[in-house]
């Protein structure tokens, strides 16, 4: 009876924490939408939405509105399945991926340890990027179920970009899972707190007022891995399925209303999983500079002379708010590569990807390996 009732209380908890981090996310969009807006028009000399609410606030509801109250369309000649069904499954991949990401510290109390995410699976990298790539099917189901050829060129474009960037994607991130010898996310983040301290060839390189996060490890690898996600999140200058110019709108051509919302917040929740991937992988995660979870815990309670319960909670808090604002300037980030580079031709993105990018992400995983081979069996 114990271990069932554990195990019932452990599913309902896990149940909750997914159902809060898939209406954070949601509730983001908006968020992000508005900003997009307004950063568009500040770095354009404009004033973006202005007139509904106070800054423009209360256009996003008024957006919202327009979306559900918009006519059901469904072309003549499209699978009215397939149709239907790739704005909701375009939503699910994202945010399934996300909520395997750490948001804090683990909240610990006397009878449990609250993990800040949504679930917590050892092969975090693994299952991230294998749920994520399921978005291709996504886009080829909205493709081939509009029964338009525009949205079936776009649709074909869109996918070919995914495979292409995924193979330069994955291997940006060898180096960083050679590097923590690991593929736990949380366990990832933990060996990037404390300052920067570097062990090799029988030297230790160190500095104290430096963090310890992969970007000084792995600069080429970071580099490379937020310039696909670009690509994988379908964002300017990677937008090529939805060339106005030349494919009306790519694979959403006959999309619009609630269907189309969907399809925004899909694309939004891959960016989210982009930006906190840079954030765990390549700065620290969840961490605060160069100082530990540890310290923070003893600076609260030396500093507030609080409980320990309490002390918990505001370090799980204060590390949340740490990760927030790393993972909101990803996002801005992404917001103002989009209004300030101009979209590839479709030749030049895929020369990119693969003879620049997987070329280089190649070499940085073999250089990468044989550093750390060489310098933990070899002395200067």
């Amino acid at each position: 009876m114990t271990t069932m009732g554990s195990t019932t209380i452990e599913i309902a908890i896990n149940l909750v924490k997914t159902i809060l981090v898939f209406l954070m996310m949601v509730q983001a969009v908006p968020i992000l939408v508005w900003l997009e807006r307004r950063g568009s028009a500040f770095i354009q000399n404009r004033f973006g939405p202005n007139r509904v609410g106070p800054l423009g606030l209360v256009q996003l509801l008024a957006d919202a509105v327009k979306f559900l109250k918009k006519e059901d369309f469904v072309p003549e000649k499209g699978n009215r399945f397939l149709f239907y069904c790739a704005p909701v499954f375009a939503m699910i991949p994202g945010a399934i991926a996300y909520m395997a990401i750490p948001m804090s510290v683990p909240l610990v109390t006397e009878s449990y340890t609250f993990l800040i995410q949504g679930y917590e699976i050892n092969v975090g990298i693994v299952f991230i990027l294998g749920i994520s790539s399921l978005a291709a099917y996504t886009i080829l189901m909205a493709g081939w179920g509009s029964g338009s050829k525009f949205s079936l060129m776009g649709a074909l474009r869109a996918s070919a970009q995914i495979i292409s960037y995924e193979l330069a994607l994955g291997l940006a991130i060898v180096g960083v899972i050679l590097l923590y010898g690991t593929f736990n996310l949380a366990e990832m983040i933990q060996s990037q707190s404390g300052s920067l301290n570097f062990q090799g060839f029988g030297y230790t390189v160190a500095a104290n007022w430096l963090p310890n996060w992969g970007i000084f490890y792995q600069p080429i690898g970071a580099l490379l891995f937020f310039a696909a996600t670009f690509a994988e999140s379908n964002r300017l200058p990677f937008d090529l399925a939805e060339g106005e110019a030349e494919l009306v709108a790519g694979f959403h051509t006959e999309y619009g209303g609630f269907k189309m919302l969907m399809f925004f917040i899909g694309e939004y929740a891959h960016m989210m999983v982009a930006s906190g991937l840079m954030v765990t992988f390549f700065f620290g995660g969840y961490s605060i500079w160069n100082f530990s979870p540890e310290e923070v815990h003893s600076w609260i309670m030396n500093t507030f002379s609080v409980a320990p319960f309490t002390a918990n909670v505001l370090n799980s808090i204060i590390h949340f708010l740490s990760y927030t604002i790393k993972f909101a300037l990803f996002l801005w980030i992404f917001i103002h590569v989009r209004w300030t580079l101009p979209r590839f031709r479709y030749d030049q993105l895929m020369d990119l990807g693969w003879k620049t990018m997987l070329p280089w992400a190649l070499a940085n995983s073999i250089l990468t390996a044989a550093i750390i081979f060489i310098g933990s069996h070899f002395t200067l």
